[in-house]
């Protein structure tokens, strides 16, 4: 082995010789750090050595799960000698060390927040719930229709706005989505927004006129929407049914336009209505069959007349959704294990688990596991579940973090996004918190 030199414009101690071509990519106590950082999932920073391979300067670095097209720069490796734990100079510089790594990991692991999705203007009916209930963290609706969409079905329907949804929709609508269950996709989760009342939260919009629709987004999907109203004469009294629809849709986005600021954003010209209506969304993936649907109530002014009800208040229409990202510190207590569990809703086609594998004061460290169980690909999977104790999950590796309230939800990264039949894929996380936290709830897709 050659010997370790000392770099005069860095100070930094290089390893002592080149890997060869064939040479394992593993080496020991060498942590890599990019000169101009890491924007991709799940980089993993450390490595152990074999004796059969060291380290050069300057060597390109490729952690696991990175694909080469998404190389984005050779990195250097710095040296760590393993302390002894007895004296305690070394342990406060492997604490230092450790305090370092975790912020590294801060940084390479931060994502946009973004997947799933429904309409914030005008608002859906689960979004204009969730703001309209949204107080400190928790949901306590004020709109009556809202109190009983929670009565009825709890407050996860409102924590998860975001995820009225078919797995099989394939864009599918008329003789899909039965009749009585625009408003809930056929979605037995939603099937309380169904309700036919004339005092859901409603948007009051101009008749003709150019509107700036905002469609939320989470992960984005390749795909379009379709835009729809409800005929003349609608009545919100009754259940919504596809002969209360117009038969084409007003306004069609395909492809649809980039992501900015954390939703879709497109324009159209609203149909010439007057009073109550409902515009029916469908948002359709063009890489999967799932399909997206929501309704949101509007009152339309300037136009015909149709009947219509007196409309309620108007709820916020900017989205108020974001997660976490900022890490608490690095795990270093002695693991705490909790059982996992099966997921009770969603996708029939996958199971998942979800499980504590640390724990330390303030923090915590998980894993997240699916299996595509079905006889097809699971494209964009994700994991979603419970956590107790306002516990917030503030980082991830292997997938995009994302939380909602006590609901966490971890998507699947670019260079995994498909499951074949029988695969599983699992990503990791970390968490802060005053204690730590239970896991429920858990679903996939």
């Amino acid at each position: 082995m050659g010997s370790s030199r000392r770099r005069a414009d860095t100070g930094r101690t290089d390893p002592p010789a080149a890997v060869g071509p064939g040479a394992s990519r593993v080496f020991q106590s060498w942590c890599a750090v990019a000169t101009d950082g890491w924007a991709q999932e799940g980089v993993r920073r450390c490595r152990t050595r074999s004796s059969r391979t060291t380290a050069q300067d300057g060597a390109t670095f490729l952690p696991e799960g990175v694909p080469a097209h998404q190389r984005r720069t050779p990195v250097r490796f710095l040296p760590l000698r393993t302390p002894r734990l007895r004296s305690g100079r070394n342990l406060a510089v492997l604490a230092a060390v450790a305090a370092l790594l975790a912020g590294v990991v801060a940084v390479v692991t931060q994502t946009a927040a973004e997947a799933h999705g429904a309409l914030q203007a005008p608002a859906s009916r689960t979004y204009a719930c969730y703001t309209d209930g949204l107080t400190g963290g928790q949901i306590i609706p004020k709109n009556a229709a809202c109190k009983d969409a929670v009565a009825a079905g709890g407050t996860q329907p409102l924590y998860d706005w975001y995820g009225v949804l078919r797995s099989d929709g394939g864009g599918r609508t008329r003789g899909f989505i039965p009749d009585g269950q625009l408003c809930s996709g056929g979605f037995s989760k939603y099937a309380a927004y169904d309700a036919a009342r004339t005092d859901w939260p409603t948007t009051t919009v101009r008749a003709g006129a150019t509107y700036d629709f905002v469609y939320g987004a989470w992960v984005p999907h390749p795909g379009g929407f379709k835009l729809y109203v409800t005929k003349d004469g609608y009545d919100p009294t009754k259940p919504l049914t596809w002969a209360d629809m117009e038969e084409q849709p007003f306004l069609t986005a395909d492809p649809e336009p980039a992501v900015t600021n954390g939703a879709y954003r497109f324009s159209g010209k609203l149909p010439n209505k007057s009073g109550r209506h409902i515009i029916y969304a469908v948002w359709y993936r063009s890489d999967s069959q799932e399909t997206f649907y929501g309704c949101s109530d509007v009152d339309f002014v300037g136009g015909n007349p149709s009947p219509s009800a007196s409309p309620s208040a108007s709820p916020s229409a900017s989205p108020r959704v974001s997660p976490s990202v900022s890490p608490s510190a690095s795990p270093s207590a002695t693991p705490s294990r909790s059982p996992s569990a099966s997921p009770t809703t969603g996708n029939p086609s996958c199971t998942a688990t979800v499980k504590l594998t640390n724990t330390w004061p303030g923090g915590f460290q998980g894993e997240a596991t699916i299996k595509n169980t079905g006889t097809s690909p699971l494209n964009g999977w994700y994991i979603q579940w419970q956590l107790s104790n306002g516990a917030t999950v503030t980082q991830a590796w292997n997938g995009t973090s994302m939380q909602s309230g006590p609901f966490a939800m971890i998507h699947a990264p670019t260079y995994n996004n498909s499951l074949a039949p029988g695969a599983s894929a699992t990503a990791g996380f970390l968490g802060s918190g005053s204690a730590a936290p239970t896991i429920s709830d858990i679903s996939c897709g």
